[in-house]
């Protein structure tokens, strides 16, 4: 005879529900993916419609639509008012676009395929150690985006607004005052080198970025009044970096790169900086042991999509002192992120 199965005690339940709720991340990733692509928060941004009207002004269907935003109002993005209304949440906030600090083209390059379909092929990388984009796409991820201009643009936008707020947290909580002339190396459309030259009006610019960003890159110097502080210079840093700098500054470049390619970045730079030169990176250092850290999980997006790695402080010492580099210290930001000082020696 069967014994009456005993209650489950809330200490066993949880994890239960805990693992069950991460295996169905995907689903809210992807359904945020659909809202954003839609643009339906600009849609809300000035209050609530029907159902109707949204799915009329982005052109899907009314009933799918609803469904979608329904299983996502039940996660706090977008709320759902009487007769089928949505409006906006403090989370579905940040997928307005045109908003500080907006997350819209975030969550539209995690959806897209070029990044969601990696995660598809993470046994390919944990077997073999290689690129799982490569291996779906036969190229790298910048060349797939030198021939899909669409998806560069996701991107781009993606990173820029990442950076927005990064940058302003570098500029304002690292000591910048003891550097006459800044170099930045792969500094893509200016956004660090302007934050850091508004605040220390004294400091002279180099930035240097692949000739087909250059352009854009002068346009946004000028529009913030610092062209005049800053040269544009192009080229890539896997081949030399300018000269004459007293310090070097890199943002999320080195994670891009495994170790012989990134010992080959900081060469260049220690070949070009003037003698005791300061090199500073902004990346993500991974904590020890089980604290959780957002860089863990963007290393397994370097492991499948670029085929680069986040890093440990005794990595980074390790990468440093093959570059001819004494690590001096890290200064976290109050972000995830930190900067990373050395001296050349």
């Amino acid at each position: 005879m069967l014994s009456p199965e005993k209650p489950q005690t809330v200490q066993s339940i949880q994890p239960h529900l805990a693992m069950r709720q991460m295996i169905y991340g995907t689903r809210i990733t992807q359904s945020i993916y659909a809202a954003a692509k839609l643009g339906i928060a600009d849609l809300l941004k000035d209050g609530s419609k029907s159902c109707d009207e949204l799915a009329n002004a982005v052109g899907v269907k009314s009933k799918p639509l609803y469904r979608l935003l329904r299983a996502l109002a039940s996660v706090g993005v977008f709320a759902e008012e009487e007769q089928r209304h949505f409006t906006l949440t403090p989370l579905a906030t940040y997928l307005v676009s045109d908003i500080p600090g907006s997350l819209r083209s975030l969550a539209i390059m995690n959806g897209d395929p070029q990044f969601h379909q990696p995660w598809g092929e993470i046994l390919y990388s944990l077997q073999t150690g290689s690129n799982a984009f490569e291996h779906l796409y036969g190229m790298s991820l910048f060349e797939y985006h030198a021939q899909n201009s669409e998806a560069g643009k996701v991107f781009d936008e993606a990173m820029t607004s990442l950076s927005g707020i990064e940058t302003a947290l570098v500029a304002a909580n690292y000591d910048f005052s003891t550097i006459n002339k800044l170099v930045d190396v792969g500094g893509g459309q200016g956004l660090l080198m302007t934050s850091i030259l508004k605040a220390y009006p004294a400091i002279q610019g180099i930035l240097f970025e692949l000739p087909a960003v250059t352009a854009g890159t002068k346009e946004l110097l000028r529009a913030q009044g610092v062209l005049d502080r800053c040269e544009v210079v192009a080229g890539s840093f896997l081949e030399s970096v300018p000269s004459g700098g007293d310090a070097y500054i890199l943002k999320y470049i080195l994670h891009n790169w495994d170790d012989e390619d990134a010992i080959a970045i900081l060469k260049n730079c220690h070949r070009a900086m003037k003698e005791n030169g300061k090199l500073l990176l902004i990346e993500h250092v991974i904590p020890p042991n089980n604290e959780p850290f957002d860089g863990k999980f963007l290393d397994l997006v370097m492991m499948l999509v670029l085929g680069g790695c986040e890093r440990t402080t005794e990595e980074y010492r390790t990468l440093l002192e093959a570059s001819g580099f004494q690590l001096t210290r890290i200064v976290p930001m109050p972000s995830s992120v930190s900067v990373i000082e050395s001296v050349r020696v």
